[in-house]
């Protein structure tokens, strides 16, 4: 069967997906903007997505999604996995320079994912001064602590909870996810999207300085964990989320000199306009990798 351009063949246990180019599970599930994709011993990744529980694997150009049908990829992982996005075009308008080619070519792999908004609210807001390790961990806790149970090739998953299930609790038990200070932030955040005073899944029918000014009304959101959720939830691609070290990445690669956030900010939105977001996490994923930036 073909769907838009991938031609899609049912196994017994899962899925394979031919004809699928700009993409690497590296690149994609490694480069800072997902925490539950697990690397396996055979370069595969084992992840949960809205209570789905599956194993992604790619070589060549075929993606092989184990635990799937071939509805699941029409609801799901189509959209997930940005599958359909030109990325040749996104690549070809933004190598504007020697430093944009040279992060392209080396995350050329990635695809922004469109994750659960919620889940990516929580993500970010443990975000803050952690490290990813860390990150992945309290993510887990939350998930086994809140979850649904999911039960694929003989192992048990959990889903991500829902609002109400977060904003149920304590913040005595919610601290067992050794999330810290951002412990209180979480439950607030939940709190208040339960009473509706955020609306979330709004936020795509505003701009995106409304958007964002909406997110920043959550305790723990400032305007870089604001931007991280719009972009790698799929909200809003025009952001280009900044905190201290993307500022020196920045610096020693574009200015040269000491800048501010906000002078960042404006190069970015007038020199990668509504692609900014794409442009961020190749620069970020290239500096990362290669350490630039790190003093």
């Amino acid at each position: 069967m073909k769907y838009k351009g991938y031609k899609i063949t049912a196994e017994k246990n899962g899925i394979i997906v031919d004809n699928v180019k700009n993409f690497d599970p590296v690149h994609t599930f490694e480069c800072g903007q997902c925490f539950r994709w697990i690397r396996q011993e055979d370069g595969s990744y084992d992840g949960v997505v809205r209570k789905k529980a599956v194993n992604i694997k790619f070589e060549g150009n075929r993606l092989f999604i184990s635990n799937s049908t071939y509805e699941d990829f029409q609801n799901l992982w189509y959209q997930y996995l940005d599958l359909g996005r030109d990325y040749d075009d996104i690549k070809a308008r933004l190598m504007k320079d020697e430093i944009m080619e040279r992060a392209i070519k080396f995350g050329h792999g990635i695809r922004l994912l469109k994750q659960d908004i919620l889940e990516t609210l929580i993500s970010f807001i443990l975000s803050a001064n952690n490290m990813i390790p860390r990150i992945m961990k309290s993510v887990e806790i939350i998930s086994c602590l809140y979850g649904e149970e999911i039960h694929a090739g003989g192992r048990t998953y959990y889903s991500f909870p829902g609002v109400d299930e977060l904003a149920g609790t304590n913040l005595e038990r919610l601290e067992v996810c050794r999330g810290g200070f951002r412990c209180k932030y979480i439950l607030q955040a939940a709190e208040s999207v339960k009473k509706g005073d955020v609306d979330l899944y709004g936020l795509k029918y505003m701009n995106t300085p409304e958007a964002r000014k909406e997110l920043m009304k959550l305790p723990g959101v400032g305007p870089k964990v604001a931007d991280c959720v719009l972009l790698y939830s799929g909200t809003k691609y025009d952001v280009f989320p900044t905190d201290v070290w993307v500022k020196r990445v920045m610096e020693e690669l574009y200015f040269k000199r000491e800048t501010s956030f906000k002078e960042i900010q404006e190069f970015a939105s007038d020199y990668f306009g509504e692609l900014a977001g794409f442009a961020q996490q190749y620069l970020f994923y290239y500096a990362r990798e290669n350490r630039i930036g790190a003093r």
